[in-house]
């Protein structure tokens, strides 16, 4: 692991490995803070990014669950959830037709002919004519006062556009905000108590939270706020809190295995949602993206990415009953693919282990 960070300049990282729903290894690497002399402990948490989606999939299965609504809802249809004033101008019809199954799956037609509005709060602020930073509704309100890419379940484009159109479906049926919510209703059930949505800048971090670190010789970009100010995109050059479900989640490597023991159907740990939803969750089509998770196979082992800078994540989920998630406090210039070089990393240090320990962290409370 030690030679795998210096390869790739990794500042600091956190590791946990789960065997049939037991939490068996967790251990943290590096740097949490090397400004401030910080080690990663197993504690410290993390952005987690596209990790977050699987959180808000879940979430919307317990509304389904809870018959508040239905995956073939559409949101925006005339009497929708979504049906408000200020998303009146649609320029699409096709808009309409989106259901909420098609925003879990990718597939609400939306494309990044126009780059992602999520990344692009300046120009979303430019062309809407706002006084202030562009909230969520602004984002979604400037994104269907354009013409689709494709019709609505007849193509699959990833969207981060359509998580945040979930996290609005959310509230708007629940009454809550978006982070209380899933935390009442999705992560408390779990036992899950130190994920949070993240903050823009290192003076808001969690006291536990690590600092985060781009690649080196990384160029300053314009602030999210419009301030005009130069910052780094992992401080203030993205607007992390506007991302919400798409990717603002901050959370342990130990926490998050405990989620997944927690949607995977196996009997160790009581699941939060039903066989059916999982079911649902964790199959697809050929050419049509799961719900939450990035990969299903049909042999059983399901995986989600997420990455940002100064971050990146790998969850996997093994039909031979391991599951693994490992985050970096650092980004690297391969981006969106360097999961595919942590996947490597930990398959072959995989190999290597002849006999794990008999053990269940998870009964450790807080957990290690």
């Amino acid at each position: 692991m030690e030679k795998f960070m210096r390869e790739w300049r990794i500042k600091g990282a956190s590791i946990a490995i789960m065997k049939d729903e037991k939490l068996i290894y967790t251990k943290g690497y590096g740097w949490a803070d090397e400004e401030d002399s910080v080690r990663t402990d197993v504690r410290h948490i993390f952005r987690i990014a596209s990790l977050s989606k699987l959180i808000t999939a879940t979430t919307i299965m317990t509304l389904v669950e809870d018959n508040l609504i239905k995956l073939s809802s559409r949101p925006f249809a005339k009497g929708g959830i979504l049906d408000l004033p200020l998303f009146n101008n649609i320029k699409d019809k096709r808009v309409r037709d989106i259901t909420i199954e098609d925003l879990l799956r990718h597939r609400g037609g939306f494309t990044l002919r126009g780059g992602d509005p999520l990344f692009n709060t300046p120009l979303v602020r430019s062309r809407m004519h706002l006084d202030s930073v562009p909230g969520p509704d602004d984002v979604i309100a400037y994104s269907i006062s354009h013409k689709l890419g494709f019709t609505p379940g007849k193509g699959t484009r990833y969207s981060n556009l359509g998580y945040l159109i979930l996290s609005r479906i959310i509230e708007v049926v629940s009454g809550m905000k978006y982070e209380q919510y899933v935390k009442e209703r999705v992560l408390l059930p779990a036992g899950i108590y130190d994920m949070h949505q993240a903050k823009n800048f290192y003076e808001e971090k969690f006291p536990n939270e690590v600092r985060y670190y781009e690649p080196d010789n990384e160029e300053l970009v314009e602030a999210y706020d419009g301030s005009g100010s130069m910052r780094p995109r992992c401080y203030g050059g993205n607007n992390i809190e506007g991302l919400m479900g798409a990717g603002a989640w901050v959370a342990s490597p130990s926490e998050l295995l405990l989620f997944v023991a927690s949607i995977d159907g196996k009997p160790n740990v009581p699941d939060i949602i039903s066989k059916k939803s999982i079911n649902m969750m964790t199959s697809c089509p050929p050419q049509v993206l799961p719900m939450g998770w990035a990969k299903v196979n049909a042999n059983g082992d399901w995986s989600r990415t997420g990455t940002l800078s100064g971050t990146s994540a790998l969850l996997k989920y093994q039909r031979d009953g391991y599951s693994w998630v490992l985050i970096t406090n650092t980004s690297s210039w391969k981006g969106a693919r360097f999961p595919r070089h942590i996947d490597a990393l930990f398959n072959k240090a995989m190999q290597r282990v002849i006999v794990w320990p008999e053990r269940n962290l998870f009964d450790t409370k807080p957990l290690l």
